[in-house]
């Protein structure tokens, strides 16, 4: 079985979200377990710099309007696959973030440049590399929405069976109608039952539209973007493929985000003795500029500062959890408003609440480990990582009731305690009153210490592999390939 995963980010080397982890994570993990994987991404300049051993395997003299264009297979420094790289310098040769130019803006020319990455992975599926053909093409996100589209258009030849999976909805894909016809798409193409999206083109859509099979990154989101509330107007879409549409939580790197051998910690540290935990609690309230650990619950978010996050019900809750006795520290950037109202609050409590605008890798992963509660208020979550980072590291996720966080956390209700399953701590309204309430709640159980424990040694129990998520993947892909 050959699976080429068609990404538009990829850990180490480009990333922005958790679809970089994941990019980087799984088809390793199919390869673990038998499954010919490899990866196709563009060639950004930190892709390039990774690139050893290319060889072309596919040209394409105008690419788009990008100019030349070639796609090479390679070995990736850091990736433990084989790569194949679409090289574009029209296109790619841009440093930093992947989709925004230096002003913050989308790039004017993404629908291109992405619709060159479905090009490539429809190129290579129906066998542009004669010593390996794809079984399937796994296109993630809208960024490599058309390769089914293309692939369906294709006239005559064998063509792969293709997957697209969704990683977050709310970003579509959409352009004019107008680059119809710039991107190769044939006029019956725009149709409501093909890949039209509010009158203009839907990369998304294009793959919800033409895979065979359409997967998303936890059971309750697959349920949830069925529905008005969360669908972004794909819902109808959706329902009427759900007998084609799986959920499957992501997996977790434990090669990265383990204690017990995690580089960036002052002192590793594992379920039978936590005492590494304190010493990264001392060093994350140091590195934010914190007094000593007054023996209070230390509240973290590492995150996009967006209202989908929740970040604005945190930001009105911050009362609660300075009356319930807790301190905040925070490491994220995003909406210009709410980085102010975080910084505002820390000034107004310099020994209760820091924060850092912007990211730093180093930094979350000692924020993982030092913190009591890592707080994920989200608004929706399709899957989220960081809560089973948390999990991992004995830091007990408070999280909104809601797609992979409804999955992957257990509520400590009487019951879950008494049963030992609890891991950490929800809530279902999406209002700062609820939030603040179980802020308040997290503080009271923090006094029973012989409580905190228990919870910390089932949430550190909890196995989010990739090695379990990957069986979940091959048997959709034998299910694929054996249906006619």
């Amino acid at each position: 079985m050959k699976i080429l995963h068609a990404v538009s980010e990829i850990y180490p080397l480009v990333k922005t979200g958790g679809l970089a982890d994941v990019a980087g994570a799984l088809p390793p993990a199919l390869a673990t377990a038998g499954v010919a994987a490899r990866i196709l991404v563009p060639a950004y300049p930190a892709v390039l710099q990774a690139m050893r051993r290319p060889e072309v395997v596919l040209e394409d003299p105008a690419l788009f309007g990008g100019g030349p264009a070639q796609v090479m297979l390679a070995e990736l420094d850091g990736i433990a696959v084989p790569a194949y790289v679409l090289d574009c310098p029209g296109l790619f040769a841009r440093p930093g973030n992947p989709y925004l130019g230096p002003d913050r803006q989308d790039w004017p020319d993404n629908h291109r440049r992405f619709a060159a990455l479905g090009w490539a992975a429809s190129r290579l599926g129906l066998g542009a590399d004669p010593r390996w053909r794809p079984d399937i093409v796994h296109g993630h996100d809208w960024q490599a929405g058309l390769a089914p589209a293309y692939l369906a258009f294709q006239a005559g030849g064998v063509r792969p069976r293709t997957v697209t999976t969704i990683h977050n909805i709310g970003f579509p894909g959409w352009f004019p109608a107008a680059t119809a016809v710039e991107l190769g798409l044939p006029p019956e193409s725009l149709s409501i039952g093909g890949l039209e999206y509010f009158g203009g083109v839907g990369f998304l859509k294009a793959g919800l539209s033409y895979a065979d099979r359409i997967t998303t990154v936890s059971r309750t989101y697959a349920q949830e973007i069925q529905t008005p509330d969360y669908g972004y107007a794909l819902s109808g879409l959706l329902a009427a493929r759900a007998s084609d549409l799986v959920g499957i939580v992501n997996g977790t790197d434990y090669g990265v985000w383990d204690p017990r051998r995690d580089p960036h910690l002052p002192a590793p540290y594992g379920p039978d003795d936590l005492s590494g935990k304190a010493r990264s609690k001392a060093a994350l309230l140091q590195a934010f500029g914190l007094p000593e650990d007054d023996g209070s619950p230390l509240f973290a978010m590492v995150s996009r500062l967006t209202g989908q996050k929740g970040c604005d019900l945190l930001l009105d809750a911050i009362p609660a959890l300075l009356a319930g006795g807790g301190r905040l520290v925070l490491l994220g950037s995003g909406d210009a408003g709410l980085e102010a109202g975080f910084q505002t609050a820390a000034a107004a409590h310099p020994d209760r609440v820091a924060v850092r605008i912007g990211y730093d890798e180093a930094l979350s992963h000692l924020l993982q480990a030092g913190a009591d509660v890592l707080l994920v208020p989200s608004r929706t979550e399709p899957c989220g990582l960081t809560q089973m980072y948390a999990l991992r590291y004995g830091t007990l996720p408070l999280v909104r009731r809601t797609g992979g966080l409804a999955d992957t956390v257990v509520n400590a209700s009487h019951d879950a305690i008494v049963e030992d399953r609890a891991t950490g701590f929800s809530f279902d309204d999406p209002t700062a009153l609820a939030l603040a309430g179980t802020i308040s709640w997290v503080c009271g159980l923090w006094r029973d210490r012989g409580l905190w424990a228990q919870l910390q040694r089932r949430a550190m129990a909890q196995d989010f592999s990739w090695d379990r998520a990957a069986v979940d993947y091959i048997a959709l892909y034998r299910d694929l390939l054996a249906t006619p």
